[in-house]
């Protein structure tokens, strides 16, 4: 794994190993603890179908086959559309259940909890079309010949000559933001390339599955997955303010898209 590559003493760049990391498998020891992979997930609200208990709106297997599948929606509008949708092919079924926003934390908490289990619920994340097609645009722009995205895209800026992370500060520390929506990613680019207009050249975007990101905190043996922050979409943020407008932001979450990004690369 590379050392970071410093960009002056506020804002660093990951060597783009990490990239393989990420993706590749094969992970050989415990980076972070359950707790702080917890805590990392927390700040990210997706939502579900469930009834007054609490309990989500499955799909059944085929015959012969183990285990239930629940929807997890990254858009509270995905999630409305599927209710309605609902609605019309089973009325009473869909006066049952409602549209639930859940921490991410608390949805992989289960999911850890069911492992191993005969009659496990597995859950299914459902992303937005617009970020899907926006992922395989992404990978058939850097050679890939790809069809379709296999999971939930994150987006993440490079930049410089190492094509290493652009990162932001949050409070006393820099962090790594990977967007659910490649649009929010947009503000931190276009600030970087004013402040560092010989630099824009090198700026691209890359993206992930989420279902791989959240394997690698769990298993990678590498400490700058610490510095890995999920920004949710500003959708979900905006609904649940709408919802809970007394309730304080979550501490710790995601950066701010106004953020001052790094300055020149200091030379070695």
């Amino acid at each position: 794994m590379k050392s970071l590559v410093r960009w002056g003493t506020t804002v660093t760049l990951v060597g783009s190993t990490l990239v393989g990391s990420l993706v590749a498998g094969g992970f050989r020891a415990l980076a972070l603890t359950p707790e702080q992979v917890m805590q990392k997930l927390r700040s990210v609200p997706v939502f579900t179908i469930a009834n007054a208990q609490g309990a989500p709106l499955v799909a059944t297997p085929p015959q012969g086959q183990q285990g239930a599948v629940a929807g997890v929606f990254i858009s509270q509008r995905d999630a409305q559309a599927f209710l309605q949708a609902l609605q019309t092919k089973n009325p009473n079924l869909a006066k049952e259940v409602k549209v639930v926003p859940v921490s991410l934390a608390e949805v992989y908490q289960l999911n850890q909890a069911n492992q191993g289990k005969k009659d496990k619920l597995d859950f299914a994340y459902v992303p937005t079309k617009q970020q899907v097609a926006s992922a395989v645009a992404l990978l058939k722009q850097s050679g890939q010949k790809v069809d379709q995205f296999g999971g939930t895209p994150l987006f993440v800026a490079r930049a410089g000559k190492e094509k290493g992370f652009l990162t932001v500060q949050e409070g006393d520390r820099s962090v790594i933001p990977m967007f659910f929506n490649k649009e929010d990613l947009n503000p931190l680019l276009e600030n970087f390339k004013k402040q560092q207009p010989n630099l824009a050249a090198t700026v691209d975007i890359q993206v992930f599955p989420l279902e791989g990101v959240m394997e690698a905190l769990k298993k990678e043996n590498d400490p700058q997955l610490d510095k890995v922050v999920l920004v949710p979409p500003k959708e979900s943020i905006e609904f649940l303010r709408s919802q809970q407008p007394a309730q304080k932001p979550a501490q710790g979450g995601a950066p701010r898209p106004q953020a001052q990004p790094a300055p020149a690369p200091a030379k070695k």
